[in-house]
């Protein structure tokens, strides 16, 4: 079944050589002096110009960063040498990937510097969206994974390379992850470095699938069902690995969604005891809800608030509301 999915996908009059893909994928063969000339400069170019859009909240430009970043060879080199089970292949390419990684985290951090301490790392669109990945994350960068994969392997649809450059990101999170670790923010570094990791791992297992139905591993130095099945295992863990943090956080995101679209019922309920008065906002930050009430005059008692959310929120969660009076009251904890 999936030698005749392969041939399909990749026809055999359009499939490229073991030897060219080991050409393009492995940095270390080859004329690999000017391939790692070319990767580092390349590398440190993008990360330059992905901290440079992300500050300046510049779309085209981190766009511009996603195009000439060559990150992707080393981890589709990491695929091939997985498929290949080729002795050393796997360190040799994950060496590359995370030096460059550290690279470009270090010119993100440097790029931090220039920021101030009050710098809102949330209020960037840039950093905001790189620092919460879930499952949908996911989702898109197996296909991109898939895309780059085959585009790789066929002769006749390099042209897409550039799309799928763009689609998959892998300089920009790292880039936030400096600012973010320049800032002091740990918190939105970790869910950056999770996007980052999350579509490394993607492209890791998409590229191991299309590599190992080619068969690549009739060229290993061991059997191919020993490789087939060991290429499959490692495909499972990354999964796992992968799909573990993605599905917890999307979770939160989904619970967060929903308590928050309670409280603002809950609390338009609350407010119908003050004409004119209505809720503007409602925010959790971090294990905190802000209420943020649109007001005339005075408003009901908070802690008519706070009884009416028991049972909608979970127990435990401190409330504030801030009104538009320049009142921040400290409601208290839900249960409590």
């Amino acid at each position: 079944m999936l030698s005749g999915l392969s041939e399909r996908v990749i026809p055999a009059t359009q499939r490229r050589s073991l030897a060219d893909l080991t050409e393009d994928l492995d940095l270390t063969a080859g004329d690999s002096t000017s391939k790692k000339s070319a990767f580092w400069v390349m590398l440190v170019l993008s990360a330059v110009i992905a901290s440079a859009g992300v500050l300046s909240d510049s779309t085209a430009t981190v766009i511009g960063a996603m195009i000439i970043a060559p990150l992707s060879t080393p981890i589709m080199g990491m695929a091939l040498a997985v498929a290949k089970r080729e002795p050393g292949g796997l360190t040799r390419a994950g060496r590359f990937v995370l030096l460059g990684a550290l690279v470009v985290i270090g010119i993100g951090a440097v790029f931090a510097l220039v920021l101030p301490s009050s710098y809102d790392l949330l209020g960037n669109p840039q950093i905001a969206g790189r620092t919460s990945p879930g499952l949908l994350d996911l989702t898109a960068a197996v296909a991109t994974g898939f895309a780059g994969a085959v585009a790789i392997a066929r002769k006749d649809v390099a042209a897409v390379l550039p799309g799928v450059a763009i689609a998959i990101s892998l300089v920009p999170p790292l880039a936030v992850v400096g600012v973010c670790t320049g800032q002091r923010s740990f918190g939105l570094a970790t869910g950056a470095l999770l996007l980052f990791l999350s579509n490394l791992l993607a492209l890791v297992l998409a590229g191991t699938l299309v590599y190992t139905t080619l068969e690549l591993q009739e060229h290993a130095a061991v059997p191919a069902a020993s490789s087939r099945r060991r290429a499959y295992l490692t495909i499972s863990i990354l999964l796992v690995v992968v799909a573990v943090p993605l599905v917890a956080n999307t979770t939160v995101t989904y619970l967060i969604n929903v308590w928050t679209n309670r409280i603002h019922s809950t609390a338009d309920a609350w407010l119908s005891q003050a004409p004119g008065a209505s809720v503007s906002d409602v925010e959790f930050v971090s294990d905190t809800v802000f209420v943020t009430v649109q007001t005339p005059g005075s408003i009901p008692p908070v802690s008519e608030l706070l009884d009416d959310l028991k049972g909608e929120i979970p127990n435990g969660i401190p409330v504030v509301v801030t009104t538009s009076l320049g009142e921040e009251i400290d409601a208290g904890v839900v249960g409590e």
